[in-house]
């Protein structure tokens, strides 16, 4: 795969997968004495840029957690603005994401979300599905608790019935039914707008991923300083909880 690379970034030790929490829209409107929503339809120009950038570089794997179980309790005017924005990108940036080879997927209680938008990602998951530069993976309504709390119902009902075995569950068994099955696990996870935390987010998978954090805004977020992070994540110690050998 052909790689645009800025100067000091190594293509063998980029991360396979790259997971955001995009924090930060709101605040950024707030600053400027606007509408929480303006702060959402900016950090859509973010998403771009990223989804632009892992192309470019030849990182694999992209989850954003667009919209969380918790965001739900958020006042209904913006609910309903945030997925009126997200029925949009889906039908603005399909023929884009075809051209560009990007697969598109989505984890989350999807049967939660309006029918115009299920509508949508259906068609852009189903038009993209043969493409292979990059798979971008958008959490909606995704809870990482809720996910395994369904993933433990699923295997006691295996159980149950006869067709798992309780003593050969194990931790490749419980990633099999998490909402992930068929992406890896996140290498490196990056939160904006400067809060510590993962928010009941990929809590499973990133296990043992590199977490950073930026007190950038969403929608201030540049390639550059997509870059300088790579950068960083490059020069970490990644052990796993082994002990390298000198």
């Amino acid at each position: 795969m052909e790689r645009d690379l800025p100067e000091g970034l190594s293509a063998d030790r980029l991360p396979e997968h790259v997971a955001f929490i995009m924090d930060g829209n709101g605040r950024w409107a707030k600053k400027r004495v606007m509408n929480r929503v303006k702060g959402h339809e900016k950090g859509a120009g973010a998403v771009r840029q990223v989804v632009e950038t892992c192309t470019k570089f030849g990182i694999p794997y992209l989850t954003l957690y667009a919209f969380s179980t918790e965001n739900w309790q958020r006042p209904k005017k913006e609910v309903d603005a945030l997925m009126g924005l997200l029925t949009r990108f889906l039908r603005n940036e399909r023929k884009k994401l075809v051209k560009n080879g990007v697969r598109l997927t989505a984890i989350g209680e999807i049967d939660r979300l309006p029918e115009e938008v299920r509508h949508e990602l259906d068609l852009t998951m189903e038009e993209t599905r043969s493409n292979a530069r990059l798979t971008l993976c958008l959490a909606l309504s995704y809870g990482s608790r809720s996910e395994m709390v369904a993933m433990v119902q699923k295997i006691a009902e295996g159980v149950k019935e006869g067709r798992i075995d309780a003593a050969s569950v194990d931790e490749e068994m419980v990633s099999q039914h998490l909402f992930t099955r068929e992406i890896p696990d996140p290498d490196l996870v990056i939160r904006t707008s400067g809060e510590m935390r993962l928010s009941n987010f990929l809590l499973w998978q990133s296990a043992y991923s590199e977490i950073f954090f930026t007190d950038t805004l969403w929608p201030d977020f540049t390639e550059s300083e997509f870059a300088s992070i790579l950068k960083d994540y490059q020069g970490r110690e990644r052990r796993f909880g082994k002990v390298l050998q000198p």
